[in-house]
Formats: structure tokens, C-alpha cells, sequence
């Protein structure tokens, strides 16, 4: 049964300088919540009950986040703040959390095999907090109902244009009764070897068998553990699927992408909303 999910969170954030300098990039806020927050509630509500993070040194403000403020929760109580109180709560309450390190930074895939031990042989889930995917059906949701109609791993992808396959893991794939089979996928190519426009946007299903391959791996490019390495030889062992996302998405790993998504679910905000758009109105028209 699947049940976890791993969230890699140990990158520096290095686009978003000076404001990463102290802040972790997971930390940064969409409009009221922090990146990683959207994330972990995506995966509560695709049924997912346990989470790991794969931090570094620099993200305590992660787990702080997700615990227990008593202080703050008291000073709620006793200014009749109950609405904010229940919010607050109701984040330490989220999820069943789990904190281990990654003290070297060798890669996506490197990160996601320090979780091992606790993944043990089950089936799960890895989400990319910086992707920022807006959907009616939650994006893991989506994966989890190919994985559990085939036992196989599944992987999160989105059409993007061919000058940007650059900057994605992009696969090759063909149609297997109704579904996206991959076959093959590289590491950020340059457009004219890139196998299609199919990119990896980072929500996946594993079986456990991508641990093994990921534990034998060699570095690939950047000299790091490229996961879509292990991805691709998992493809040529037991099928992996690729699911093209039905949702809004947020490349909130950049500054462009992060600014979109604040302006974005701002003007939806059911709070700020109505008073963001008269306000940006006003400017556009002053």
C-alpha cells in the first residue's frame, strides 16, 4: 500500500540569493503558505499519510514549520485568535514526519536514496516542492491511480516547448493499452537530441526495485546521482509510466515561475483577491 513520500530539500536555493541566504527555498511564501506546505498537503490529500524529509544543513525552519509552537498556539488562545489558531494547529497535525540529512549534495538521485532505510520494500512517492502544480485532482493523486491499476512506477510529465527541453529530464515514450510506457529518457539534452517534448516535472511513484539501481549508480552529469539515470534503467527492467499532469504548474524554482504563481493564486485568493486585482487595476490605469 502506498503510504509515504519523500520530499528532497536540501538544495541551496542559489536562484533565489540573497533571499535563501538564511531562508530555506521551501520556505519561501505563495501568497500564505510556504512552497513546501503546498506540497505536503497535495500528498495528504492523495491519501499519502508519511512523510520524509531529505534536508541539509540551514533548513531547520522546515521542521520547525511542521511542529508544535506551543508559545504561538497559547498567545492565539489568549488573544481569541481561534481561526488562526485552528490553522496553525492544524499544520503540526498534517502529517507523520520524518527528518534525515543529506550532508552531501550529489544529486536529485543521491537524495533520494538517503531515504532508503526508511522507505524499506513498500512502494513511493517523491515530490518536488518547487514545482508548484495547481489541479481539481491533486497531481500524486493522478499517479497513484495509474500505480495502483498497475503495480508499476509512475512518473509525473508535461508537454514543454522544444527550446526548453534543456532545462528537464525528457522521455521517450509509446502508447501501451491506454497508457504512456516509457522507454528511455536524458537529462537535460540539447533540443535537437531531445527524444520528444515529454518532460519529468517532478512528481513520481516508485516501485522499491528504483532503490537498487539508485544505490549502484554512478555519477552522471554535474558529477551528481541523476535519478533520471536510475529511472532508465528501471524502464528496462519493469515498465514505468508516464502520466501527462491535468493541473495548473508553477515553475517555482526560479524567480519568473515563483513571482507567476504569487500573482496568480493571488488574484483567486478568496481573502485578497477581489482587492489585488482593484488594486492592480488602479495601477495599471493611474
Amino acid at each position: 500500500m502506498l503510504r509515504k513520500v519523500v520530499f528532497p530539500a536540501a538544495g541551496l536555493g542559489t536562484r533565489f540569493l540573497p533571499a535563501t541566504k538564511a531562508t530555506p527555498k521551501e520556505m519561501l511564501t505563495i501568497v500564505d503558505r510556504p512552497l513546501i506546505q503546498y506540497a505536503v498537503e497535495e500528498a495528504m490529500n492523495a491519501g499519502l499519510s508519511d512523510v520524509i524529509m531529505v534536508t541539509g544543513r540551514g533548513k531547520r525552519a522546515i521542521e520547525d514549520h511542521f511542529d508544535i509552537s506551543a508559545e504561538l498556539e497559547q498567545n492565539l488562545r489568549e488573544g481569541g485568535k481561534l481561526d488562526l489558531l485552528a490553522r496553525i494547529s492544524e499544520i503540526s497535525e498534517m502529517a507523520n514526519m520524518a527528518y534525515i540529512r543529506q550532508k552531501h549534495p550529489r544529486g536529485l538521485g543521491h537524495a533520494v536514496h538517503v531515504a532508503a532505510d526508511w522507505i524499506g520494500e513498500e512502494p513511493f512517492a517523491v515530490s518536488l516542492a518547487d514545482e508548484l502544480i495547481v489541479a481539481e485532482v491533486p497531481a500524486l493523486q493522478q499517479l497513484r491511480a495509474v500505480h495502483e491499476a498497475t503495480g508499476c512506477s509512475v512518473i509525473g510529465l508535461a508537454r514543454v516547448p522544444r527550446e526548453r527541453v534543456n532545462r528537464y529530464g525528457i522521455v521517450m515514450a509509446h502508447e501501451e493499452n491506454g497508457l504512456l510506457r516509457l522507454t528511455d529518457m536524458v537529462e537535460k539534452p540539447k533540443p535537437e537530441n531531445a527524444p520528444s517534448d515529454l518532460a519529468i516535472i517532478g512528481r513520481y511513484i516508485f516501485t522499491p526495485r528504483l532503490l537498487h539501481h539508485l544505490e549502484h549508480a554512478e555519477p552522471g552529469a554535474g558529477g551528481e546521482i541523476q535519478l533520471t539515470d536510475a529511472i532508465a534503467r528501471l524502464a528496462r527492467e519493469e515498465p514505468v509510466y508516464g502520466v501527462l499532469i491535468d493541473g495548473e504548474r508553477f515553475d517555482a524554482g526560479n524567480p519568473q515561475g515563483f513571482l507567476l504563481a504569487n500573482f496568480m493564486l493571488g488574484i483567486r485568493h478568496p481573502e485578497y483577491g477581489d482587492s489585488l486585482r482593484a488594486a492592480l487595476i488602479q495601477r495599471l490605469n493611474g
